[in-house]
Formats: C-alpha cells, structure tokens, sequence
C-alpha cells in the first residue's frame, strides 16, 4: 500500500521538494519517499498555503517542535498573536497552531497563513462551537455537515495541518466523564464539546461517523489529519486508563483506513503521563498505531507545578523522544494559568527544542551529536562566537554575556577559570 499512489497532490508535493528535503534532514531521498509512502513520515504541506516550506515529521527525520497561539474570549487581540507567531519562529518552532476561540477566526487565520512560511495547523472543531456561542447557544449545538463545511472551509484557505477529534468514542467518553471514574475527567476542549454532543443526542461522534468524507477533503488538499487525543488524561492518575486506551486503539484503525484513502495521518498524545510510566505509553501508541508519526504534548511527568509546566514538558518530551515520539507540542509557562505572551511563546519554544536536542542525543544522531562536540570544542577553546554558533539560542547567549563580552573567561569564574588554569605551566617558585 502507499499513501503516494493515492494521492496525487502530495506526491507532486514530494516531488518539488524532495531535493530541499533530503538536504535539510540530511537523509537519502529514497528513504524519505519510503517513509513517507508507508505512512511512517507525514509531510505537511497544502499547495494552496503561499510560500510554505514544508516540513517532514517522522524519525529518523528531525524532531520537530510546534507552538500553540491564538486568541481567547478574555484576551482577543489579534495583533498580539501575530507578534507571539513571529517570536515562535524566531525561536525556532518548526510549526505553528493557531487555536483561536475569540474574533474574527477566519481571519485571524488568513493573516497567519499569510505571515507563516512554515506549516500551519488550526482545530475546526473551535470553529464551529465558537459560532454557537457566539450566539449565545450551546456549543455543541452543531450538526456534523458543519462539521464537514469547517474543514473544507479552512483545507481551502491553505490550513496544511488540522487536529481532528475522531477516536472520542461515545462509550469512551462516558467512561472518561463517569463519576468515580476519572481524578480529572475530560480535559480537552475538542474532548468535552463532543462528548457533551453524543450524551445530548444519543449518537455517536460525528467526527468518527463523518471520517471517509473528512478523508476526502484532507486527500484533495493534502492536509495532513492531525487524529487528537480527546481523552488524554490532564492527570497522572489518570495515564493509561480504559478511556484513552480505548481512543488509542480506535486512532490505529483510522491511521490504516487514512493510509488506505491516501491521507496522511499523525496520531496525538498522551497528556499528564507519570515519569516512570513514559517510555511504554509511547511505545504503545506507536505500535497500536502502525508506527504513524506520533504528535505529543508534553508529557508533562507531574502536576504540581503549574508556572513551570514547560520544565514539566520538557522532561517528558525528552524521554518521549527517545521512545519513539516523532513531533513535540510546547507547553509554556502560562499553560494551566493564562493566555501565554511572546516571552512565554519564545520559553516554552526553547523548552521543546531542549527536549528533542536531548533525546536526539540519546538516540545517537549524527547532527545532534556534532552540536554537543562543537560546544565542548568550544568551550576548551574559550571561543565565544564558536559557543553562541554552537547554542540552541545564541542570541541568550549573546545578551547574557553582554555586560563582560571583552573578558576571555566567563563572568562567573574570572581568573578562577579551569580551563585558563591549565593552558600553560604554572611559574616556578
């Protein structure tokens, strides 16, 4: 089976940037076609999004790195989200989400395609229900054929990559939502608005029951299906419960029939996942997912640390890649708290690029490697502009050394400094 023979939007797509491609992962092209026809790599890319570059998610492609943005109903400034979009590439976020849920959502979304060169990944389902509330109604208040217009709307404008709620399954959610059931029941938006529309209605999830016809729209545009964890657990007590297992399983079928259809499909997980227990729920979704490209938030491996969440993430993002995880969502340090800023953009950016640059490391890459050793190289040489070329972020290391540049040694050691101690033989007494 491959995804290319059935889909003739994405393997022009390939074709035009395979060379590109292959340089900038420092991979044969033949292995990315390979991957990319087995469903193993997504390449995110819509033809209709002007001047994109598209990017491969999917190792041993480089671990990619995505920032969530976009407005809420108490902080709905669009100008502000489009600096906070600017700070998440400058930071080096290989993608970007805009999540918006106040204002004009179309455009908001036009203006970042416009201002994105690099994919861009938006939830429909936040469109649809912010309609509804809007007027005052309940959010759930939708029928599946808007459902339907939504993503066929936004895949038109140019939207390379959507998160889409298929695997919420309406015993799955009653098992999340039960009393007695969960510590912290459903704490995805996606999640809650649809198992609030299957328990009104008696019906199952419009997303599952709509799938072909989600797969055709995403097939002519090339987007590429995002399959969310409605039910990932937002609670350590609550990692590998019935319900997310149950939405697990329920995504590795759809990624078999996406694949069938010729659409790409990643899989999203897992959420709050204890540190200990990590390494096998990524492994486990992966299997249970056919190996598709696997989209994590986080995990974050404790819950108490609300301000700091992105430090939280980024110790399981390391682990996460290490095990398998092909694509690391940021969290800031505003997650759980408030609508992030641009410092907060640009933290939890740098928090994500840690995390892959670590378990890169573990895993023996090759380029991730070679940044450690010019570092080191770097440093035994005292050579600053070496150690700022060799640094995740040289400009911090450009504004922290700023007050003492002219000085060799670091303004911590001075003349204390080892590696001055022992460049030349001490003087004789």
């Amino acid at each position: 089976m491959s995804i290319l023979r059935n889909n003739s939007v994405m393997a022009a797509l390939l074709d035009a940037h395979l060379e590109a491609l292959s340089g900038e992962e420092a991979l044969p092209p033949e292995r990315i076609i390979a991957a990319v026809a087995q469903g193993r790599m997504a390449l995110l890319g819509n033809p209709a999004h002007a001047g994109l570059e598209p990017k491969l998610i999917g190792q041993p492609a480089r671990v990619k790195v995505n920032a969530n943005i976009g407005t809420s109903p108490l902080r709905n400034v669009p100008r502000e989200e489009m600096r906070k979009l600017a700070a998440a590439l400058e930071a080096g976020a290989d993608t970007v989400m805009d999540l918006s849920i106040a204002g004009d959502l179309a455009g908001i979304r036009s203006a970042m395609l416009a201002a994105c060169p690099r994919p861009l990944g938006t939830v429909p389902l936040y469109a649809v229900a912010q309609r509804y509330l809007d007027a005052g109604e309940d959010p759930a208040g939708f029928s599946a054929k808007e459902i339907l217009e939504e993503i066929a709307f936004q895949a038109g404008q140019g939207v390379d990559f959507m998160t889409v709620h298929c695997g919420v399954t309406a015993r799955a959610a009653a098992w999340a939502a039960e009393e007695g059931g969960r510590l912290l029941g459903i704490v995805s938006r996606g999640g809650s608005i649809l198992a609030r529309w299957m328990r009104s209605r008696g019906q199952e999830n419009p997303f599952l029951t709509g799938y072909e016809q989600i797969l055709d729209i995403a097939r002519a545009h090339n987007v590429t299906l995002s399959l969310g964890d409605g039910l990932r657990p937002g609670a350590g007590a609550d990692a590998g419960d019935a319900a997310q297992w149950e939405e697990v399983v329920t995504l590795g079928r759809l990624v078999r029939q996406g694949r069938a259809a010729g659409v790409q499909c990643m899989v999203e997980g897992p959420g709050h996942v204890p540190l200990h227990n990590v390494e096998a729920q990524i492994r486990g979704i992966k299997s249970a997912c056919a190996g598709a490209p696997l989209y994590v938030l986080g995990p974050l491996v404790i819950d108490s640390c609300p301000g700091y969440d992105h430090i939280a993430g980024a110790i399981g993002g390391a682990l996460a890649v290490r095990a398998g995880a092909d694509f690391l969502c940021y969290l800031t340090p505003a997650e759980h708290l408030t609508l992030p800023d641009e410092a907060d953009v640009r933290a939890g950016v740098m928090a994500s690029r840690i995390a892959a640059q670590a378990g890169e490391v573990a895993l023996g890459r090759e380029r991730a490697g070679a940044r450690e050793t010019a570092m080191s190289t770097a440093r035994r040489r005292l050579d600053w502009p070496a150690m700022q070329r060799a640094a995740l972020d040289p400009a911090a290391v450009c504004a922290r050394r700023a007050e003492h540049a002219e000085e060799e040694a670091c303004a911590m050691c001075g003349e204390f400094c080892a590696v001055k101690m022992l460049r030349a033989e001490p003087p004789r007494p």
